[in-house]
């Protein structure tokens, strides 16, 4: 597949249905569920994955789309990429300069990614906002 810099209306409409899913999921089993420790332990599991889901449908975005500096964007993909090469740890990429007090989540290299259903949902609205912004 070629790199891409812009995506279709339908492609965008499709994540962020695929995004209000995942969070009405997750809300729905955390209201019924009655151990609240069990919900907190497996919030980070899910949503780490679900970011990693929402990237991958964007994953062909070329360097010139995403940028070379801190937006949502790139933000996700440091992320995921740290979720998948580097135990959840926050790592640089050379080719962002990334700034934590510019991002939409403030984490700072050497952080724990640990997303919470909150975290997402404010991330993944920027994501596509950027996406569709993007695209137009």
């Amino acid at each position: 597949m070629l790199g891409r810099n812009s995506y279709t209306t339908a492609e965008i409409a499709a994540a962020h249905t695929m995004v209000e899913r995942q969070l009405t999921s997750f809300r729905t089993v955390a209201s019924q569920a009655g151990d609240t420790t069990s919900v907190s332990a497996l919030e980070p599991v899910f949503f780490n994955a679900a970011l990693i889901a929402l990237d991958r449908q964007f994953v062909h975005r070329v360097r010139t789309f995403t940028g070379k500096d801190t937006n949502a964007l790139s933000e996700v993909e440091l992320l995921t990429e740290s979720l998948l090469d580097n135990d959840g740890v926050l790592r640089e990429i050379k080719v962002i300069r990334y700034d934590a007090d510019k991002s939409v989540l403030g984490l700072h290299i050497g952080d724990r990614i640990a997303l919470t259903a909150d975290a997402f949902e404010e991330l993944s609205t920027a994501f596509l906002k950027d996406v569709e912004q993007k695209s137009d």
